[in-house]
Formats: structure tokens, sequence, C-alpha cells
């Protein structure tokens, strides 16, 4: 089995580079010595972040990308080709965020956030993946990896965050059927699927690159006022950061591991929601660990309405 050992002179590809999550790996795989593509929907974050790593001597690529969009990610895989002949590591990272109750979501709402954070998955798998084969069948010595971005929301459901939910849920399993059909065809192409927890990134404010097509006509409801209210305070409050999570992520693609967590001990729902599962049992109450917190959440969404 062929491996990631060494970064040195190897080519990454980087969705959502441009803030958050994305720029750390960014930052992280050019201290590893490797030839950058990096690509964002949002372009002053992108070329900030390519300037900085250009300052320090390291090879870049810079595309603005809108992942949802499949002609552009394929025109990435070429452009990519084109400029380094190669790619060995894949972050399908980009991600964005909705909050609210669930029947409260717009078309618009699960458009947006599904085109962005499972499109783009499947957009990167279908482009890259073919070319990673390709020269893996060329070089009995070459290896490559390819992480995509799920969350734990992709394995625990908790409320008022149903349609980020349902997008990295879809991710998980996407990516876990994945590493069986690389397997069935090869030993030099693997991937891993991260799960972050809160983390410190700019997630929360994910709005800002809404596209105008996808902006909805009505105000945000009381219970997305509120749900948003509380990913941000999360968000901001988040004691592992987005360049521990990055360092995390490339030691998993060193030790070809394929689940990367930035909280372990999260997964105690994970074995919660399963064992209830299993013993056919209803959903484990999210909060019944923190109580108080689905009180808080009550009493907001029950609160007088605003005139």
């Amino acid at each position: 089995m062929t491996t990631m050992n060494d970064f040195a002179g190897k080519v990454a590809v980087i969705t959502g580079a441009g803030s958050g999550l994305g720029r750390e790996l960014a930052r992280h795989a050019a201290a590893q010595g490797m030839k950058l593509v990096l690509a964002d929907v949002q372009d002053d974050a992108l070329q900030a972040i390519a300037s900085e790593l250009e300052s320090a001597d390291t090879e870049i690529l810079a595309r603005r990308v809108d992942v949802a969009d499949g002609d552009q990610v394929d025109a990435l895989a070429a452009a990519t080709i084109a400029r380094f002949g190669n790619v060995h590591v894949l972050f399908n990272n980009a991600g964005v965020g909705t909050a609210g109750l669930l029947w409260e979501s717009s078309v618009r709402d699960w458009q947006w956030s599904l085109g962005v954070n499972l499109w783009g998955v499947i957009h990167g798998v279908r482009a890259f993946t073919p070319l990673m084969l390709a020269a893996a069948q060329a070089d009995r010595d070459y290896a490559a990896h390819i992480v995509n971005t799920a969350s734990m929301a992709g394995l625990v459901s908790n409320p008022t965050t149903g349609v980020y939910n349902a997008g990295k849920a879809a991710v998980v399993a996407l990516t876990e059927t994945l590493y069986h059909d690389l397997s069935l065809v090869g030993t030099q192409v693997h991937c891993s699927l991260m799960c972050p927890h809160f983390i410190a990134t700019g997630i929360h404010r994910s709005d800002r690159n809404r596209p105008d097509t996808l902006g909805n006509e009505c105000a945000p409801t009381r219970s997305q006022r509120v749900a948003q209210a509380m990913i941000e305070k999360a968000v901001t409050s988040a004691k592992v950061s987005a360049e521990q999570m990055a360092q995390i992520a490339f030691r998993a693609i060193r030790d070809n591991a394929f689940y990367i967590f930035s909280h372990p001990r999260a997964l105690s729902a994970v074995s919660q929601r399963s064992e209830h599962m299993l013993a056919l049992r209803n959903p484990l109450d999210p909060y019944a660990a923190r109580p108080e917190l689905r009180a808080q959440l009550q009493q907001a969404l029950d609160a007088p309405a605003e005139h």
C-alpha cells in the first residue's frame, strides 16, 4: 500500500481556501513545501491568502470557484493539471451554514446549502478522482489522498440545523462509500472523512457569500435568528482552532486514518445515537446532557412576537 508520507513538492487542491479551515489547511500545506491550488467563491479572501503564501515562495494557482457549479470544478481540475501536471491531495472543504426549524427553511436555503456542502464534494470527487487513479496507473510510487469535510452534524442530528445536518450526513455516506470503492480498484489513492465539531472558523458568517439568486425574499424567522445566534456563540467561543484542525488533518493523511475528529469526546453522542437505534428506541435528545441549553432554546422560541 502506497500512502502519503512526504508532502514536499506535492500538489494540494483546497476548496474554501479563503477563510477558516481552508485557509489554515493552505498555510499548513505551504509549510510542508507543497504546491497549492486554492479555490474560493470570495475573491478578496482568496487573493489575500494567495498573496500571503506566494510571498513565502509557495507556488500558487488561485481560482475563483463556486463548487456548486460542476463546470467550474471541472475547469479547476483541468487548470490544476495544466499548471502542475498532477494532484496529490484534495481537500473538498468549502462549506456554508444555515439554521432554523426545518419546515421554515426555504427551497433556496436547501439549494444553497446542499449546492456547496454536498454538491461541492460530489463535483470534487467526480472531477479529481479519475485524475488520481490515472496517475496511480502510470506510476507505482504515486500516492494521493482525498479529504472530504463533513461535520459532527452529519453524525448527530441536533435540532434547528436540519438542512446543514442533511447535507453533512450525505457527505459521511458518500465518503465511506468512496473509501470502499477506492479499495476495489487499487492501493495508491485513499480518502478520509473530516468531522469537525465547533471550531473557530467564520462559518457563522457564510451568508456573506450567498448568491443573490439564492437569497430569501422574506426576513429570517424567529427560529432562524435564534439558531444563528447559538451557532455564532458556539463557533466564536470554540476551544479548538482551525489551525489545530488542519494539523490533525495532515497527521491523519500521514497515518492513512479515515475518520478525522476535532473533539473525540463528542463521539459519545454518536455511540448513544447508535445504541438507541439498535434498541429501536426513539432518537436520543441531543441536549440530554445539557438540559439548560434545551430550556434556553425553547424559551427563546416561545418568546412573545416582536412588533
